[in-house]
């Protein structure tokens, strides 16, 4: 084989290290001997590798900020509601004054853990002492009807009495039993006042005291409140709702809470009340798991209608170039995929097209690879 016959194609490949470049260069000849560059289709592959992929494992990607999540389905309409944590209707108790009088001395203070009989307040009640007195009363007067019972019946069998007297002696001791049940139901109404009056108010409930109403020297009425009592231990959700909303909220509808740190309150709907006079309606859902502390502020996210609709939590959005990106967890780690994104809220946003459903993605903290994609796009534009 000959030059002039054919063109002797020579090829010679060295592999040399471009000066800050971390490429391979190959050497090839023309035809007429001149050498040509160009760089190795490896390094080709490795940009469109690195092309919107941030090297991060998942395994590794919790200890660098990058939490993982999944993709949802669920309804395409969700309502948004104001709400709190607040103890439920059974697990309260308002202490109201058993009867007239004056407060003596208040037994706990605000936050007071109680037990269920423990003392709340003591009241001095002149009603209360003549309660008392008619007790004592009542029952001195069996005492003695019953005396005359039993003599009357005594004589009656001795014939030595009618038994007409007898009939009405009997009656009268029945009378007196009635009178004594009478005065004692009174007095426990009362709270059991003793010889001057004083009754000691007790919780019907376990529970923290959430509320005092009085204070020592207070004069109060039947019924005034003195104290309010919770159990913490027993709490739901409660959300305010709009009143043109209550025919879409279904009793066992899974409802989600968030609360200012982000955290997350499962509960399912078990009541809900119409507003009074177009105010807004209640929904009452009960906690499954755990509960934050009564009277935490949070909004519910409630799915009105089934659907299908793919939803990510919203901080898994970024926008790059431009466009709007889900990093998707691959084995080596996170690439952008771009998406179309539709509604937001609840802290989650619809997503329309660009995923299949079934991808882990990073969420909270997903700004991290965003920031970490920019600034090797920024290293490899020098």
């Amino acid at each position: 084989m000959t030059i002039d016959r054919k063109l002797l194609i020579g090829v010679a490949a060295i592999a040399v290290l471009a000066g800050g470049g971390g490429y391979l260069i190959a050497r090839t000849f023309d035809p007429h001997g001149a050498p040509v560059r160009h760089e190795e289709h490896a390094e080709e592959e490795h940009e469109d590798h690195a092309e919107g992929y941030v090297a991060l494992t998942p395994a590794d990607a919790p200890a660098a900020g990058v939490e993982l999540a999944h993709v949802e389905r669920g309804g395409g309409a969700d309502l948004l509601l104001p709400g709190r944590v607040a103890p439920s209707a059974n697990a309260q108790s308002m202490i109201g004054s058993p009867l007239d009088g004056t407060i003596v001395e208040m037994h706990v203070s605000t936050g007071f853990n109680v037990k269920k009989g423990g003392a709340i307040a003591s009241i001095r009640s002149p009603d209360g002492a003549a309660a008392r007195a008619e007790l004592d009363s009542a029952r001195a007067a069996l005492d003695v009807a019953e005396a005359a019972d039993r003599r009357d019946t005594s004589l009656l069998e001795q014939g030595a009495t009618s038994k007409q007297q007898w009939e009405a002696t009997h009656a009268a001791m029945l009378k007196a039993q009635a009178d004594l049940r009478a005065a004692e139901a009174e007095l426990a109404a009362m709270g059991s006042p003793n010889s001057t009056g004083v009754v000691v108010v007790r919780s019907p409930i376990s529970g923290a005291v959430v509320r005092i109403s009085t204070s020592p020297g207070a004069v109060l009425d039947d019924g005034d409140e003195i104290a309010a009592i919770a159990d913490s231990s027993r709490s739901e959700l409660v959300f305010d709702a709009p009143p043109a909303s209550i025919g879409a909220i279904a009793i066992g509808t899974h409802i989600e809470g968030r609360g200012a740190s982000g955290e997350v309150i499962e509960g399912e709907v078990t009541g809900v009340s119409p507003g009074a006079g177009g105010s807004s309606a209640t929904v009452r859902a009960r906690i499954l798991g755990p509960a934050p502390p009564a009277g935490t502020v949070i909004s519910g996210r409630l799915a009105q209608a089934a659907g299908n609709v793919m939803t990510v939590p919203s901080d898994a959005v970024q926008t790059v170039e431009g466009r709007a990106v889900v990093f998707i967890s691959e084995p080596g780690g996170f690439r952008a995929r771009p998406v179309i994104t539709g509604r937001v809220g609840g802290g989650r946003t619809e997503i329309i097209s660009g995923l299949q459903g079934d991808e882990q993605i990073a969420g909270t903290g997903s700004f991290l690879l965003k920031a970490e994609l920019g600034k090797g796009e920024a290293e490899h534009d020098h």
